[in-house]
């Protein structure tokens, strides 16, 4: 069976070497809270604090080291506005953007997975 992961160029990116467009691309966006990021900003910009607390689980200081990582990789853009107290606001760039339907379809196929394993919990709220 032919290894479609190793190609004839290297990526170099960070200082890093990859010679798998894959591992390439997980490492931008491969841990869950970057593309939990990613995810919540497909409809439009959102403010700092607003964005951090729609994701559950993320703790402060995870959430600034995945989202300078973002903003770094070029896949989100910061705006500072210059107010007092600072608004700061978080948008994708178009390369994020395009990110968008790929992980739109890794969530259908969790929903997909996980009602196929029958792994959905019934939640009383009554």
């Amino acid at each position: 069976m032919e290894n479609n992961c190793v190609e004839s160029k290297i990526i170099t990116y960070d200082g890093k070497e990859f010679v798998c467009s894959l591992a390439f691309a997980l490492y931008l966006i491969g841990d869950k809270y970057k593309a939990l990021i990613l995810y919540h900003l497909k409809d439009g910009k959102m403010r700092s604090g607003v964005l951090q607390k729609s994701i559950s689980g993320i703790s402060n200081r995870m959430f600034t080291f995945s989202i300078r990582a973002l903003e770094k990789d070029g896949l989100v853009q910061r705006k500072v506005y210059p107010e007092v107290p600072p608004k700061v606001m978080y948008e994708l760039t178009a390369a994020g953007k395009s990110i968008i339907p790929i992980i739109l379809q890794l969530n259908d196929w969790g929903k997909g997975f996980a009602k196929e394993q029958d792994l959905y919990n019934i939640i009383d709220k009554g």
